[in-house]
């Protein structure tokens, strides 16, 4: 029954778009959001907030 629970909300990684190759991990649910997912996140290497995009 655990795989089941799981299946539904997937571990993800948001890579960042200023190109510094930072990535948060994070889990969403797949049936709330089945496209991919942006975020505007705080990127540590560039020192300021930048969206991220879910990588597959």
């Amino acid at each position: 029954m655990a795989a089941r629970s799981t299946a539904s909300r997937p571990v993800i990684t948001l890579e960042s778009t200023a190109g510094t190759g930072y990535r948060y991990v994070t889990r969403k649910n797949r049936r709330n959001t089945p496209d991919r997912l942006r975020l505007r996140k705080y990127d540590p290497v560039a020192r300021r907030h930048v969206e991220f995009v879910e990588v597959r």
